[in-house]
């Protein structure tokens, strides 16, 4: 109850900057293709992390901290949109389950705002942020 406070607050007072809370428009036609982006993810998880890796230790923007595949979650709509690397210390990391994504606009939506959260749940009802984790890359599915 009390995340739930904190993200409703959060939200309000990204509502009160831009006038409006702008959400993500995802036309994948189903929900099973929304669903379907978390059996991707589950699946080839493994293989996109160690493609991401060997991507940005190619390009000389390696770390040498853990990191995860796990899907982006819309808080405004609750689906998976996404995916996303995640990355830091190996305990923190393990905790990840999902990324969480708040969108709006600000100034008349002349600027817009993704924020995203390395959580601890594959849901937004009852999920808690993971201190110490960064998002170092963002997976786009294709259906």
């Amino acid at each position: 109850m009390k995340k739930q406070l904190i993200v409703g607050a959060l939200v309000i007072s990204l509502t009160g900057f831009s006038g409006t809370l702008a959400t993500q428009a995802f036309d994948f036609g189903s929900v099973l293709k929304i669903g379907g982006v978390g059996v991707v993810v589950s699946k080839f998880g493994e293989q996109l992390n160690d493609f991401l890796n060997k991507l940005l230790m190619k390009n000389g923007v390696g770390t040498n901290y853990a990191t995860k595949v796990v899907p982006v979650i819309s808080v405004g709509g609750g689906g998976y949109v996404g995916a996303a690397q995640v990355v830091g210390p190996a305990e923190q990391v393990e905790q990840v389950k999902a990324v969480g994504q708040i969108e709006a606009g600000f100034n008349g939506n002349l600027f817009r705002a993704k924020a995203l959260i390395p959580i601890d749940a594959e849901s937004i009802t009852n999920m808690h942020r993971i201190q110490g984790v960064g998002v170092s890359a963002m997976i786009d599915v294709r259906f």
